[in-house]
């Protein structure tokens, strides 16, 4: 890009939440376009578009500049900390600033908000350049009611800062600003400190302003015509280009210069896709890959003797786990796994009910060895590279499920393991969705609720629906939009807020382990309910990103159920003369059982109780445990709908020809009559038929899956050249391939559907043998749920 002759320091992009509607991408490909060399994103107290920020900018060549508008506590307005623009130098300003965000949120929170004692700035100036924030911030707010106070405030901040202080001046049409400019001007000039100018831009374009002010008014709870609500803004509080910059700074043109030294001086990189596990305790003497070999043989000598495998039988295990050992050591993941095993032998040990497995997770034999879960994955054909693929570097994602009411104790053991300071939760954003959004805008639009309802009720209520998909779908939505001022106005709003996040919350079950102080590493959030503790300011994609590495602790209410159950059964054994118990151990081919699923009488049995499911279930009529695994897979819109379920039904009960794409085929499909139901039989497709490892299989199913022309072109040649050398005919091969992509667009994860079948087995064999016992557990569990408790009697 040419010489850049301003820089925007003062941006607030849609994760201001409370004021920004600025798109981080959007931003960035504006300042691309218009030769904005360098940009800023300083949004209010939070770092939370940090790595899309900074991806984005990279990707289209604009230097992206780190900060924030941090808040600092004001002992002469108590409601409305001043601003502080804090802008990143280098790694050390960063951390700092990191350090600052987190303490703001886990200190500092003052009338719903993060704010910072200027005090803490003390030792934590080193690498940031302060922005004053002009009439929001201490100085501008002192200059207009004691200009001896704003003089002895700028002193202690160009202290604090030195060299790196400016007084930041604005011109965007707010209520008395032009005198603040004069007065900070003749501030600048007594102490000899350098201006800067900025525009505060909360949105792009003057034309958005009708939807800035709308947003405002739904995060402040006033409707637009509300005289009590503040009206600070103007539409000139946009991202002006730099030339009109120059033009308004005409007269202070070093203010600006100073916009394009700081962008200069703001030199951080982040580092991304580096990943840091914490250090796992082991014994002296042995490395993580020893210990994590040796604990795995132990465990997997444990389970074979459990399933009673011996002589020639265990050969497949032991050559399996050893190939896994191997993989996760090259990549480097013996500790994670170590990590995981800890804690769920913490939770089992401790009394906190454990699910066998969720994800793809299951399909690890070491996963299995070290009672990670509890599926045996060769007996159940499951696959390790699903998981963990060697030929695509990723973090492993274990989705671990815990008793509802006991997850927390599991969070609170990691803390105490490894320190509180070095495991969070991660944050989550909730959007504008389209329904929403249009009754958003309706209410602050001041329109009677019943009319609002009515439109709301006009747009789908479909998974992924947006508002010009409703358009497209609804002709009266199009109609009213066009006949009807009002739609016209409020959906003209509402297309322009759909998408940003609305709120910032904690994610159901994300968590991440440090090898550093998070707050070292990322900034931290509190969403400030009762006993909040640490929380990223990044999600779970951006967490990864910057290397953290993610755990996912679910809370599963039936795992509560089944636990309660098998304590009254047990308590009950010794008076009836029964035997204990041991969920792990039930036959999976109880008579019974299958006799309690195929009655449809699947009350309160795990992921087979929904009406849809109970139609399901009595067309399929399941009579192996197979069978469940097939019902989780194929109870999805897209197995429904393209007819795959009724031919996966008509060839079970012999109406229609079981066949094959391929006569080598037929040990893969055969225990799903000959359709492919799960990816993981897509992958040991391409492996029989064209050579392909496993590894490159997952990679030709991730393909499958996205649909990416360039990608499947290339996956194509490939298959072809393989399944060539194994003797199939071109076109034979092309027309295999094509079914294979058409499957694999329905296909699902089968250590997921397994694992969950396992569940779904264990409530209902609860059910059919012990009924009182097992309904007294759910009836307990979900007392609360009174809706509940009357659909079950």
């Amino acid at each position: 890009m040419s010489t850049p002759r301003f820089v925007h320091l003062h941006v607030h992009s849609e994760y201001s939440l409370e004021d920004g509607i600025i798109p981080v991408k959007a931003l960035v490909r504006r300042c691309a376009e218009r030769g904005m060399s360098a940009v800023a994103i300083t949004d209010h107290g939070n770092l939370f578009a940090l790595v899309k920020f900074y991806n984005a900018a990279r990707s289209l060549g604009v230097k992206p500049l780190i900060g924030s508008e941090i808040w600092v506590h004001d002992a002469a307005d108590l409601d409305r900390p001043a601003g502080l623009i804090l802008l990143c130098m280098n790694k050390t300003g960063y951390g700092n600033l990191s350090r600052l965000l987190s303490r703001a949120y886990l200190e500092g929170s003052r009338h719903g908000r993060p704010q910072i004692d200027a005090v803490w700035l003390e030792g934590a100036s080193d690498g940031l350049i302060a922005l004053s924030a002009a009439g929001q911030g201490e100085i501008g707010r002192a200059l207009q009611r004691n200009p001896q106070q704003a003089e002895n405030r700028a002193r202690y901040y160009a202290k604090l800062f030195p060299e790196r202080f400016y007084l930041e001046v604005q011109r965007n049409g707010e209520i008395g600003q032009e005198a603040l400019v004069q007065a900070t001007v003749l501030l600048a000039g007594k102490l000899d400190l350098p201006l800067v100018a900025t525009n505060n831009a909360h949105f792009l374009d003057a034309a958005d302003f009708a939807a800035f002010d709308a947003r405002q008014c739904i995060s402040a709870g006033f409707t637009l015509d509300d005289p009590r609500r503040p009206r600070r803004f103007t539409p000139e509080h946009r991202l002006p280009d730099p030339e009109e910059m120059r033009e308004r700074f005409a007269d202070l043109p070093e203010a600006c210069d100073n916009t394009i030294e700081i962008a200069r001086r703001c030199n951080m990189e982040l580092v991304l896709g580096q990943y840091a596990l914490p250090d796992y305790p082991i014994p002296a003497g042995q490395s993580v890959d020893e210990y994590l070999h040796d604990a795995a043989q132990k465990g997997l000598q444990e389970r074979l003797q459990e399933l009673h495998i011996t002589g020639d039988a265990t050969l497949p295990y032991h050559e399996r786990l050893l190939r896994e050992v191997s993989v996760i050591q090259q990549m480097g993941f013996p500790g994670y796994f170590l990590i995981v095993a800890d804690f769920i032998q913490w939770a089992k040990n401790n009394g906190v009910p454990v699910g066998p497995g969720r994800g793809s997770g299951a399909g690890s034999l070491v996963a299995y060895a070290l009672r990670i879960t509890d599926l045996d994955p060769i007996g159940n054909g499951l696959l390790f590279e699903r998981f963990l693929n060697p030929e695509r570097v990723s973090m492993p994602d274990f989705d671990v499920d815990f008793c509802m009411d006991q997850r927390d104790r599991v969070i609170q053991y990691v803390a105490d393991k490894y320190g509180r300071d070095r495991v969070g939760q991660i944050i989550t954003f909730g959007t504008m969705k389209a329904r929403a959004v249009v009754r958003d805008v309706g209410r602050v639009l001041g329109l009677p609720y019943g009319f609002v309802d009515q439109l709301a009720k006009l747009v789908p209520g479909d998974l992924g629906m947006t508002l010009a998909k409703a358009l497209e779908e609804s002709e009266e939505l199009r109609r009213r939009q066009t006949e009807e001022d009002d739609v016209r106005d409020l959906l003209d709003i509402a297309l322009r807020l759909e998408g940003l996040p609305r709120h910032a919350s904690t994610h159901a079950g994300g968590v991440v382990i440090s090898p550093e102080p998070l707050a070292d590493r990322l900034p931290l959030f509190n969403d400030g309910s009762e006993g909040g503790g640490n929380v990223t300011q990044l999600d779970k994609d951006d967490v990864e990103k910057m290397g953290l590495v993610k755990f996912d602790f679910l809370g599963l209410r039936t795992l509560t159920i089944i636990d309660m159950a098998i304590k009254l059964i047990n308590a009950d054994a010794p008076a009836t003369g029964r035997a204990p118990v041991n969920i792990q151990q039930l036959p999976l081919d109880d008579a019974a059982t299958f006799a309690l699923l195929k009655s449809t009488e699947t009350a309160a049995v795990f992921q087979l109780e929904s009406s849809g499911m109970r139609d399901l279930v009595r067309r399929l009529q399941p009579d192996t445990f197979e069978d469940i695994v097939a019902l989780v897979a194929l109870f999805r819109p897209g197995p429904l709908q393209s007819g795959m379920v009724d031919d996966f039904i008509a060839r079970k009960h012999g109406k229609a020809q079981v066949t094959f794409l391929h006569p080598d085929l037929a040990p893969i499909l055969d225990e799903t009559y000959g359709v492919i139901v799960y990816q993981e039989q897509v992958m040991q497709s391409a492996q029989t038929l064209a050579g392909y490892s496993l590894g490159g299989a997952d990679l030709l199913r991730r393909a499958m899956g996205k649909k990416k022309p360039e990608e499947m072109a290339k996956q194509r040649a490939i298959f072809l050249a393989g399944a060539h050398k194994n003797g199939l005919a071109a076109d034979q091969a092309g027309a295999i391939f094509d079914l294979m992509e058409k499957f694999a667009e329905y296909g699902f994860n089968k250590s997921h559907s397994a694992a969950y079948a396992l569940v779904s087995y264990q409530t209902a064999y609860l059910k059919a043998h012990y009924p009182q016992f097992f309904m007294a557990a759910v009836l307990t569990a979900d007392m609360d749920h009174t809706d509940k408790v009357v659909a079950m009697l």
